[in-house]
């Protein structure tokens, strides 16, 4: 299965300058653990909820200081749209990462979560369960 098919196009974004409180306050609205931060079309960084609470708050740093660029994630995995679903898994392992930016000729296309994935393969194990119930005898 490609990750064109799993992963979600409405992904939120931000530029390398927004401020730290502006990112919160947009996950917080968004309902989102994440911002891709892009320069035009193309992911540069990620900041997740994570990295707010360890790279801003924790380090004592003052929030008012910091933008989006002081704190993303940078060297950024990312995945093409016609990636399989494997490569996506392998990515996210080899990685530690649970969210990868889709990309089409380099430009931002999407998103995939670890819960995406997830998501699909309990899909999947229902699926299963569901053969299983209708090849059994009845008890």
């Amino acid at each position: 299965m490609p990750v064109d098919d799993l992963a979600r196009s409405d992904v939120v974004t931000a530029d390398t300058d927004t401020p730290v409180a502006e990112l919160a306050s947009t996950m917080a609205d968004e309902g989102v653990g994440s911002i891709v931060v892009t320069d035009g079309d193309e992911p540069v960084g990620i900041v997740t909820d994570r990295d707010l609470t360890v790279r801003v708050l924790a380090s004592g740093d003052d929030p008012d200081d910091l933008v989006a660029e002081d704190v993303m994630s940078g060297d950024l995995a990312t995945v093409d749209t016609h990636a399989g679903f494997y490569e996506v898994a392998d990515l996210m392992s080899e990685h530690g990462v649970r969210r990868v930016p889709v990309v089409e000729d380099g430009d931002l296309a999407g998103i995939i979560t670890f819960d995406d994935i997830t998501e699909l393969l309990g899909d999947e194990q229902q699926h299963v369960a569901d053969i299983v119930r209708a090849q059994r005898p009845p008890y």
